[in-house]
């Protein structure tokens, strides 16, 4: 049919529905409004051709008023303007849309939007390609190629935003639920993410045949205990997938779900919103955008809408990204015809009548797809630019989760910057400000485990939260008290905490609670564990520990035969005896080759032949034996080195003796205790004549069994070999540690606990390992954040100190062993406490030495210049006797008469020594060295001796230096 419009032109029409000539007719007043008021001029239109299908009403009516927009604003400077041809289609039925396709080319459009089956949109590219006609999809493609344009972000691209989401929430295992073959592009990135000893990738596919049934597939994935979950499928399935996921238990507070729709926010959460679970998502249009409420407003109030029969109108935050990239596409073509006529304002665009069934193509086609490429603008799905491959690679992504206020924007991707959470620390599940354990119940497990949990002693029956007091009891009731919830406490009867069987991959005990829902919190002395940890999770420990010994209290020594000796350890005593024989050495070569050392034996003898020494080896021994034990002795040294020595002996003895006197009161009245062992390390030497083991089932026995420690694992092989060893309980083992040669091995804080109420054990040796014990819950609790910082709060407070004081030394007959600690007793003295002395001692002497040994020097070259002898010979005579080690008298060297002078002058080596004589005549007596006495051998031979010369008191004796 034909339509007349102002200025007598006609259009001819393509055969329509009466729906669409309606839409034309609502059309009219904006066409109309097209010219710049002269009649006379009249305005190109340029048509475009939409495919939509029935359940495409939103991307319908945005597709036409993208086109009223755009020909009020985008193309009012030229002779330009839009038409909108849009053709209804059938879903899926590729013959259909090809039918309505030829028919819109026939009418000349200048370019094809949509439709949005896969399909159908595979014939419409191939045509559109072989007439060069632009081809613009807003559909879910990976496979778009040029000329036809795609507004949607490429799949692949989408596939890093979602490898960056399980990276960001550190997932090592998750499963993959997709809807069919169009999203596998997208989850490929994480599919390479697999690795057997990394990440456990699991695929599963819901099953489009059984039309909308999937508890099957859903079911499958609860019985795998698979907590995360990655959902790939369509915005229209999506609500039938969460509600049979709820029906089946995948939608609790310890799952976690991303859902990969764009449309999200399109659909009904709100029977999630208080299931707990973590549901997150991603979102192309903000709906709170300015742009987005204006843009819907005007939809709502347009004529379109009524002649489309849209009576809800369209709800911003229910816009589907399709629709917003509808209307952006036509936007984006507005733009690129811009470009194409600023270009060239003589270039006239002649769209063509182009047949299905011919060669022809249309010349201009490919120019506006070019100028679309590369074309930026800012529509409802914000920046909008595209690579080198047509593809949408660049764009802007809002992360948001389900809260119990619905959905909140936790953070943004781009693909420059990657992952960004904006949300602020107190909005991220903090019990403590939002209230999110306020006035819930939790069924608490704790297990009978002084001072931990303990039933009430009382003479009527309790029931309840009543029967039950201790550590962690008052604990959970603190908790209770700063975030306001309420609990009720159930008892683990077999006292088991938890451990993982390696075969069967499962736990027992208080852990297998938690994972079957029979219990939400589990206290007691629990130890948490890498095996527990990647089970369930712990608060931040309430109490750190390590395990220690548990065995009986040492018994008393009784006094040993040489007790005497305790003071000083063996070193002391070797160092000791090492020192009296190097100090007497010191006295007896000191003294030999110190001339002062050197006397007349006979005062009364003029010329003696023979000189004598006090310190000879026997003598040397005796003086240094009594000045170490403060007795004293006839001899006193009177050269300057032999006194010298003499000197830092007897400091040397009084330190010593003073501190052996000293440490010996302490050994004589304290009485020493003794133990088989005093560490781990003697328990293991033991070789079994010290019984040992630990309570089975429990961390303990773990830590050893997992131990790269020699000792740790010679221990664990040592109780396997043994396992009557092992306990079932803590108080069965302390009963074997009081009766038996038996050594337990648990926790130090349970130590402490027992010692201060049984006096007649203690604790061995220091700790084997650090630890600590923590409130136990289900993996990706929400709770686990909340309570950890409530005991944080509790210690700052010092209210964990207050309550461990209270159960460990009040409470049940606490500070019963404290008055009966044993003492140590008394160390003995160690090269650590007198090796300092034994050093001043060592300078002394061979300072001494030193000074000896220059004085020896200093005499012979005296002797040897007053003499005319060569000093070398000199020194070697006096090296020779001293080296002789025997003996203690030495023969006068070079002994010179001279009668003329009233006195005999006998020169020799030695110092200066005077004696009174009967004449009372000074003897001035100089002592030789060994070759030296030659001329009074000779005297002595002759029956000239010493005496003679005693009786002839006319001579004077004199030693010369």
């Amino acid at each position: 049919m034909e339509v007349e419009v102002a200025g007598g032109h006609h259009r001819k029409m393509c055969h329509l529905p009466l729906r669409s000539f309606l839409l034309l007719l609502a059309l009219l007043p904006v066409h109309l409004l097209a010219y710049n008021g002269d009649l006379d001029e009249t305005v190109e239109h340029i048509k475009i051709g939409g495919l939509f299908d029935s359940a495409q009403e939103d991307a319908e009516l945005a597709f036409q008023y993208a086109v009223e927009a755009v020909n009020n604003e985008k193309l009012s400077y030229s002779n330009y303007q839009l038409e909108a041809q849009a053709v209804r289609v059938k879903y899926g039925d590729p013959l259909d849309v090809s039918k309505k396709l030829c028919r819109l080319l026939k009418t000349g459009v200048a370019g094809i939007f949509g439709p949005s089956s896969p399909k159908s949109a595979l014939h419409v590219q191939s045509l559109c390609d072989e007439k060069e006609m632009p081809h613009i999809e807003t559909r879910w493609d990976a496979y778009t190629k040029l000329p036809t344009l795609n507004l949607h972000p490429h799949p692949h691209i989408m596939g890093r935003v979602l490898l960056d989401l399980v990276v960001a929430f550190e997932w090592k295992d998750f499963t993959i639920m997709y809807e069919s073959g169009p999203w596998l592009p997208s989850i490929s990135d994480l599919l390479k993410m697999y690795d057997p000893k990394g990440y456990t990738v699991t695929v599963r596919q819901l099953d489009l045949k059984l039309n909308g049934n999937y508890r099957a597939v859903l079911r499958r994935v609860k019985l795998s205990e698979d907590k995360r979950i990655i959902l790939a499928a369509s915005i229209d399935s999506m609500p039938d997938i969460l509600q049979q996921a709820q029906q089946v238990g995948l939608l609790t507070d310890h799952h976690q779900i991303i859902i990969t729709s764009l449309d999200l926010h399109t659909i009904d959460l709100e029977p999630y919103q208080y299931s707990g679970t973590n549901i997150t998502g991603i979102r192309l249009i903000d709906p709170e955008e300015e742009k987005i409420k204006q843009v819907t407003e005007f939809l709502n109030a347009s004529q379109i809408a009524k002649t489309l029969e849209l009576t809800d109108g369209l709800n911003p935050a229910k816009m589907r990204v399709e629709t917003a990239l509808m209307y952006d596409a036509v936007l984006l073509y507005a733009e690129a015809l811009k470009h194409l006529i600023g270009s060239d304002p003589a270039h006239l665009l002649e769209p063509l009548s182009l047949k299905c069934d011919d060669t022809t193509t249309w010349k201009n086609g490919y120019s506006i797809i070019n100028y679309m490429k590369s074309s930026t603008i800012h529509g409802l799905t914000r920046s909008i630019k595209f690579d080198h491959q047509g593809h949408r690679s660049d764009f802007l992504l809002d992360i948001i989760e389900l809260g119990m206020a619905g959905l909140e924007k936790v953070g943004v991707w781009n693909s420059t910057e990657g992952l960004n959470f904006t949300r602020k620390k107190e909005q991220a599940t903090l019990a403590l400000d939002d209230g999110t354990l306020q006035n819930r119940t939790f069924l608490v497990l704790t297990a009978i485990s002084p001072p931990y949990g303990m039933l009430k002693d009382s003479p009527v029956k309790l029931t309840g939260n009543e029967r039950f007091e201790g550590f962690g009891i008052d604990l959970i009731h603190e908790l209770s008290l700063m975030l306001g919830f309420n609990y009720t406490f159930i008892l683990q009867e077999d006292g088991v905490y938890g451990s993982l069987n390696r075969e069967t991959k499962k736990w027992n005990g208080m852990v297998q609670e938690l994972l079957e829902w029979r219990a939400d919190l589990a206290i007691t002395d629990l130890t948490i564990t890498s095996d527990r940890e990647s089970a369930v999770d712990f608060t931040m420990p309430f109490m750190n520990l390590g395990i220690s010994i548990l065995y009986r209290k040492p018994t008393k020594q009784p006094p040993s035969l040489f007790s005497f000796m305790s003071p000083f350890s063996k070193q002391v005593w070797l160092y000791l005896g090492g020192a009296y024989m190097m100090v007497s050495m010191s006295f007896f070569i000191l003294g030999r080759i110190s001339p002062k050392e050197w006397d007349n034996p006979y005062p009364c003898i003029e010329e003696p032949e023979e000189l004598e020494n006090q310190f000879s080896f026997s003598n040397s021994m005796w003086f240094t034996i009594g000045a170490l034990l403060q007795q004293g002795s006839e001899i006193a040294p009177k050269a300057p080195a032999t006194r010298a020595v003499a000197s830092i002996w007897w400091f040397f003895t009084l330190i010593m003796v003073s501190s052996y006197t000293a440490n010996l009161a302490a050994f004589l009245t304290i009485e020493q205790v003794s133990s088989p062992i005093n560490n781990a390390e003697e328990l293991a030497a033991a070789g079994g004549k010290v019984k040992y083991g630990a309570k089975r089932d429990g961390s303990t026995i773990s830590f050893f069994k997992d131990a790269e420690y020699g000792t740790y694992a010679k221990m664990y092989k040592y109780m396997m070999d043994n396992v009557d060893l092992l306990t079932s309980s803590n108080p069965e083992g302390l009963q074997r540690v009081k009766t038996e040669n038996y050594a337990f091995l648990m926790e130090s804080t349970s130590i402490e606990y027992i010692v201060e109420r049984e006096c007649d054990v203690t604790q061995i040796g220091g700790l084997l390992d650090d630890k600590g014990y923590g409130i136990a819950m289900r993996k990706n609790s929400p709770y686990r954040s909340a309570l950890s910082e409530a005991v944080l709060r509790l210690q700052e407070q010092g209210v964990l100190t207050s309550l461990k004081r209270k159960w460990w030394k009040e409470k049940r007959g606490g500070g019963a062993c404290s008055q009966s600690t044993s003492d140590d007793g008394a160390e003995e003295l160690g090269m650590d406490n007198v090796g300092g002395v034994f050093f001043v001692l060592f300078v002394g002497c061979s300072f001494a030495s030193l000074f000896g040994c220059c004085e020896l020097f200093f005499v012979i070259a005296h002797r040897a210049r007053r003499h005319k002898v060569p000093f070398r010979e000199e020194l070697m005579a006096e090296l020779r006797f001293v080296a002789k080690c025997h003996g203690n008298t030495k023969p006068v060297r070079h002994r010179k008469s001279s009668s003329g002078s009233g006195h005999n002058s006998i020169e020799s080596g030695a110092m200066d020594s005077t004696a009174p004589s009967a004449a009372s005549s000074k003897q001035d007596i100089s002592a030789g060295g060994e070759g030296g006495g030659a001329e009074g051998h000779q005297r002595k031979q002759n029956g000239t001796g010493n005496g003679k010369s005693a009786l002839n008191g006319t001579r004077k004796v004199t030693l010369d230096d």
